[in-house]
């Protein structure tokens, strides 16, 4: 095992792997921006380094800087969470030459993972089935325009590089082909630094299901089930639950055994995640390797009792998985909400602030994955997520009573959440009923409804401060003196402390 590790990156999942380090008995180095001085990170690490400003470019997106505060720490291993650098082959690449290992695949799989249509390629000699088109990257619309053209509409374009949601965009008709190239080029330029599209046909309705793999890069490859992450805003998730409801066993197998042949054609190594589409009839389509812990990873860790960032540490430094794909045993249901800082009753506005008071839920199967504390201030410049509440119940059902009773417990004050709306969609008839699809936001029209029972929550608020404002006006205007202290009985307890005192 690693004497040192450097954690490069920031928030929870830097305090997730901190922790993960410390029962291994590994010695932790943050990182942080100006920003981030007094995150929790930082205090919990054994040891903490300066490396920029606010702006991530000058900070956890800067490779050369990430390097060398690794030697200059004396660290023998790094680890790049998710986001920001995770999947960057030149971070992985770097720090081979600089003697230093990183925790995850190696760079030649980056290159081919990171390279939507070159893994389609592969995806497809392994006999994993993918969405019609997808052949070639465009960087200018008149190519897209062709292919959409070709397929038929609707079409959906993808971005060829990176993830995590960024630069899709579907189109029906040529009009809004060209609109949603513009579109998802400028998202592709801001988020990744490079461009590049590809057009494949539109599957819908489709839920999004991915599957958890892990592999010590000489053949051996586990998975640890599927995952269901249809609830999504504009591609990115929001809430994940394993197992994937109504799937039939055959079904159920059939898209593991497809995560397990691509790792396999891949020559994979470490943890990483396989993510399809399957559309009505159970019909799986390969989407894209997430070469990296994901965020949602902590849904399998509760579901299958497995440590993925102590997997990820024994697999970089050489020990290999020391058990087989029977020795699995998933049990019950479990279920994630991601809490971000925003309002989604103002079109999920950021938020940002300080954290006036804070109350974490508890129970049975109860986790919360944090850097959140009372006091902390919520930088602007980063990634909203705030806290990933997760839940293990007997079941599903059980799973989400946990999750809902958990969310009506979870306080955070001082900035807006989307706790609310997570509650929202946890009592909503048709996610009960487990009737998903990536659409489902959409198709039930819950943020509409979200925003007018709020309104409507607020108008009321406003309407019986108003009355309440109304009847002290009428009480005071009775009196020559006003004397306030009427206004209110005291308190059963004050009194009774009252008493007590005029007895001594």
């Amino acid at each position: 095992m690693f004497d040192t590790v450097l954690i490069a990156n920031r928030g929870e999942i830097a305090v997730r792997i901190i922790r993960t380090c410390k029962l291994l008995g590994v010695k932790t180095v943050a990182i942080y921006s100006d920003a981030d001085a007094e995150a929790l990170h930082v205090k919990l690490a054994d040891r903490a380094l300066r490396i920029g400003s606010a702006d991530p470019g000058d900070s956890y997106l800067n490779i050369d800087k990430l390097v060398q505060a690794a030697s200059d720490a004396g660290a023998d291993a790094l680890h790049p969470g998710y986001g920001f650098v995770s999947e960057n082959w030149n971070l992985a690449e770097k720090c081979r030459q600089a003697g230093i290992k990183f925790v995850g695949p190696k760079a030649r799989t980056l290159v081919i993972a990171g390279n939507k249509v070159d893994c389609k390629r592969i995806a497809m000699g392994a006999g994993v089935p993918v969405i019609e088109g997808g052949g070639s990257v465009f960087y200018t619309p008149e190519g897209a325009l062709d292919a959409a053209q070709e397929l038929g509409y609707p079409v959906l374009l993808k971005a060829a590089f990176g993830g995590g949601g960024r630069g899709i965009r579907e189109a029906s008709d040529d009009r809004q082909l060209l609109q949603a190239f513009r579109l998802a080029t400028t998202e592709m330029k801001r988020s990744l630094g490079k461009t590049g599209l590809f057009v494949e046909k539109l599957v819908k309705p489709a839920r999004h299901i991915e599957v958890q793999i892990v592999s010590d890069g000489r053949g051996k490859v586990i998975h640890l089930g599927e995952r269901e992450c249809s609830i999504q805003r504009r591609h990115q998730k929001l809430l994940e639950l394993t197992p994937a409801p109504g799937l039939d066993e055959l079904a159920r197998a059939r898209v593991a055994e497809y995560a397990v042949r691509l790792a396999k054609a891949l020559g994979y190594e470490n943890v990483g995640t396989v993510e399809f589409l399957m559309d009505a009839d159970q019909n799986f389509y390969f989407i894209e390797v997430n070469s990296r812990l994901q965020v949602e990873h902590p849904v399998t860790e509760m579901r299958a009792g497995v440590d993925l960032v102590k997997e990820q540490l024994e697999i970089a430094a050489g020990e290999g998985i020391d058990y087989g794909q029977d020795d699995v045993e998933l049990k019950g249901g479990a279920m994630q909400c991601r809490i971000n800082a925003e309002d989604p009753a103002a079109g999920f506005a950021p938020s940002s602030g300080r954290v006036e008071r804070l109350f974490f839920p508890g129970g049975t199967g109860v986790r919360i994955d944090t850097a959140l504390y009372p006091g902390y201030v919520v930088p602007e410049y980063y990634d909203s997520l705030l806290a990933k509440l997760v839940v293990r119940g007997d079941d599903l059902e059980d799973a989400r009573k946990r999750m809902a009773l958990a969310l009506s417990e979870f306080e955070i004050e001082g900035l807006e959440t989307t706790i609310p709306f997570q509650r929202f969609i946890l009592a909503h008839e048709e996610f009960r009923k487990w009737n998903l699809s990536v659409e489902f936001l959409q198709e039930n029209r819950i943020l509409e409804s979200f925003s007018e029972q709020a309104a409507a929550a607020q108008a009321d608020l406003a309407t019986k401060g108003a009355a309440i404002a109304a009847a002290l006006l009428e009480s005071d205007a009775g009196r020559s003196v006003p004397r306030r202290q009427e206004l209110r009985p005291p308190r059963p307890r004050l009194a009774q402390k009252a008493r007590q005192f005029d007895a001594l």
